[in-house]
């Protein structure tokens, strides 16, 4: 069995430099962060508020790791994300908010991140295939949106995101996150598509953020 360090060193080699590995650390224990930081890893994805606070707290250390948050967000765990401006600037936060995906969202957000004097790069979700199972903005919503969210204070919208089907070719809907992004108004610099099993299709469709999981830190343990 590879090692995380090895795994890396693999998913880098089709990485290039333009692109941000984030490396999806999700139910997978603190320790294996260590071990990927030790190979060199900065960028860390995390699914579930209450996972990643408590990993934050355990890696307090690594003052330099920048958080990710990856999984859909509901709006009363915002302040588990962000934190509370009574925590103080040093309390942790992350970095990123992938999953906006609606005005209410956005909004608790800003005003979070606006209040502690921080500023959360943040990235439109768009359900491109239009699946009832999954989160994300309708395409077609996506330009309101996303002119709301670039006038909030503490919120840098830096671009979309998306999850394609399970099944098929994701090309054809990397392309379209890529269009719907160039079509906007707004000079958004990213795109966060692409994962352990499509993250070369995403990055020749012009992805600037891959989210790579199992190909880095194998097979995902089930929640505790």
């Amino acid at each position: 069995m590879s090692s995380i360090a090895e795994n890396l060193e693999r998913v880098r080699s089709g990485v290039p430099g333009s692109v941000t590995l984030v490396a999806v650390s999700k139910t997978h224990p603190a320790e294996a962060i260590r071990e990927a930081y030790a190979a060199g890893q900065r960028d860390f994805g995390e699914n579930y508020a209450q996972e990643w606070r408590d990993k934050a707290a355990a890696l307090s250390d690594l003052r330099d790791l920048v958080w990710h948050f990856i999984g859909a967000l509901q709006t009363n765990k915002v302040k588990v994300v962000v934190g509370r401006p009574e925590e103080g600037q040093d309390s942790p936060h992350v970095a990123w908010i992938h999953t906006i995906d609606r005005l209410s969202l956005a909004e608790e957000v800003s005003r979070r991140s606006h209040r502690r004097g921080a500023t959360t790069r943040v990235l439109l979700e768009v359900n491109v295939a239009g699946e009832a199972s999954k989160s994300g903005c309708a395409p077609a919503d996506v330009p309101r949106l996303a002119e709301a969210v670039a006038r909030m204070p503490g919120l840098s919208l830096r671009g979309l995101m998306c999850i394609p089907p399970a099944e098929g070719d994701p090309r054809p809907h990397f392309a379209a996150l890529r269009a719907l992004r160039d079509g906007l108004d707004l000079r958004l610099p990213d795109l966060s598509m692409g994962m352990s099993s499509d993250y070369a299709d995403a990055i020749a469709e012009g992805s600037t953020l891959v989210r790579v999981g199992t190909a880095i830190f194998g097979a995902r343990p089930p929640r505790a």
